[in-house]
């Protein structure tokens, strides 16, 4: 599996430097668990959240299994109010409608507000091929643009980095020191990219969700940069990935509650654009030409598809990477690809079809469900973990060894004799191992778990062993309570029930 460029090449190992890395690791488990309380409270707040959570569900279900009627009716209200609409059923075909925009354009540089899918295209390293600029203008995807990287995170590209560390970036875009404070940081980057804003080409844009009844286009920001991209330039350009339709406003009101309070806890993102077309002749800004390129690229492929089509209901807030036990201890890098975290391990294999290059990113989970319990449209992404799993094995690509070990644990457990068995032999074979009541050598199976935590020795007797024990007491009957013990735990059940207290001993 192709990895980040100077990284290893599969998920275990990158995960292992991102384990070793101390620094990171706090720096992910401060934010999400920041962001993972802004939400726990934001919903809270909001009252009945499990019902909207449910409305959301029901849309985007609706939505995704009618989702030609819906991107047609997009389409052909969008080329009515004057927009360039053009379906791209590859990355490959993405990227050049893209450029040959850019081309006919003669653009010299292009603003970027926050998208997910240029970076899926790797649409940035397109447009430096043909000499065109493309600036980032989110202050995090900014800050790792200049570090060369790409997003840890959906919603919060720097997640990895601290003040420090950007404050040594920065200063080396500005010719000089800059002073590690968050105020000064961010008026660097502002005044700079007001000048770029201005001398742009083409703005370029994602797109968090389009309407169908009206064709238009609506961004959740909340520094106002996708504001200055989408009216400065003459000419728009929006991504848009195919599944990010909704029917009709009323269903962006539903969006636009779980959105926001999912990803950062805000009741409302800062900035919420509607764009309905280029600039019209009444309006006082706007692009003269709007392009809106729709993107399959392997979405099409969960059509239909029981175990992964809920997958395209995803609304991109970041809420499932938040909740993740090994996102937090691991970050974003290690996933490999540019989405991580729990939705990242399905759907980058399932996007790319590809179970031979991207298996091993789908054990990179516990399965523990918080994801689910997080996802305000109710993504069983857990069960698709497992789906991906099960489908690895089936396509002829899993462990041999695994497979040998899981069919001596099934032919163990088939009887109550041979488990017995092996329980005896464990506690003979287990003394060359165990030091203090715990196993901490770190040969074969154990070596893994071991490397972090210890493994408690087997017990001198099992629940089986002692329930015979347990089955003789019970046959003889519970010695009966001291009258005094009996006549104090009376009063205090007396006390209970006509509420006088709880009785002390």
């Amino acid at each position: 599996m192709s990895g980040h460029k100077g990284t290893p090449g599969t998920v275990k190992e990158r995960a292992e430097l991102a384990l070793n890395d101390e620094f990171l690791r706090n720096a992910v488990k401060f934010t999400t668990e920041r962001l993972r309380g802004g939400k726990k409270k934001a919903s809270a707040e909001h009252g009945n959240w499990d019902e909207w959570r449910e409305r959301g569900r029901q849309i985007r279900l609706h939505t995704i299994a009618h989702l030609d009627y819906y991107l047609n009716l997009f389409a052909d209200n969008a080329r009515a109010n004057g927009v360039n609409v053009h379906f791209a059923e590859t990355s490959a075909d993405a990227v050049k409608i893209a450029l040959e925009i850019a081309q006919r354009k003669q653009a010299k540089t292009v603003v970027k507000s926050k998208s997910m899918v240029t970076e899926e295209l790797h649409l940035n390293h397109a447009l430096e091929e043909i000499g065109v600029e493309a600036i980032e203008t989110d202050l995090g995807e900014y800050i790792i643009q200049l570090a060369g990287e790409t997003p840890s995170h959906i919603i919060i590209p720097a997640i990895h980095k601290n003040r420090y560390q950007i404050a040594d970036l920065l200063s080396k875009d500005a010719g000089e020191t800059l002073a590690p404070d968050t105020s000064i940081l961010a008026g660097f980057v502002r005044k700079k990219l007001r000048e770029k804003f201005l001398e742009a080409d083409i703005g370029m844009t994602g797109c968090n969700f389009a309407i169908a009844e009206t064709g238009s286009m609506v961004l959740f920001e909340n520094e106002g940069n996708a504001r200055m991209v989408t009216t400065v330039p003459k000419t728009q350009i929006t991504l848009m990935g195919m599944e990010r339709i909704i029917p009709s406003w009323t269903d962006l009101e539903v969006m636009a509650t779980l959105l926001p309070r999912s990803a950062t806890g805000q009741k409302l993102t800062v900035y919420m654009s509607g764009i309905t077309g280029p600039r019209r002749d009444v309006d006082g800004d706007g692009p003269e030409e709007m392009h809106i390129i729709i993107v399959d690229n392997g979405r099409s492929l969960q059509l239909g598809d029981p175990e992964f089509q809920e997958l395209l209901n995803c609304i991109r807030c970041g809420a499932c990477l938040n909740a993740c036990p090994v996102y937090r201890h691991i970050g974003g890098h290690a996933y490999g690809g540019t989405y991580s975290g729990p939705i990242g391990a399905v759907l980058t294999p399932a996007l790319q079809k590809n179970v031979a290059e991207w298996d091993d990113i789908a054990n990179a989970s516990s399965l523990c469900g918080a994801c689910y319990e997080a996802c305000p449209v109710k993504i069983p992404l857990h069960d698709m973990l497992v789906s991906l799993r099960r489908r690895k094995v089936e396509s002829g690509h899993g462990n041999a060894i695994e497979a040998i070990g899981m069919k001596g644990f099934a032919a163990v457990m088939g009887g109550s004799g041979r488990m017995k068995g092996i329980l005896k032999l464990g506690k003979l074979g287990q003394k060359l191992v165990v030091r203090g009541g715990e196993i901490r050598t770190k040969l074969g199976p154990l070596k893994g778990w071991n490397s972090y935590r210890v493994t408690p020795s087997l017990p001198k007797q099992t629940f089986r062993e002692g329930w015979k024990t347990l089955e003789e007491e019970l046959r003889h009957g519970i010695q009966e309570l001291d009258p005094a013990v009996q006549q104090r735990m009376e009063a205090i059940v007396k006390a209970r029930k006509t509420g006088g207290g709880h009785g002390h001993g």
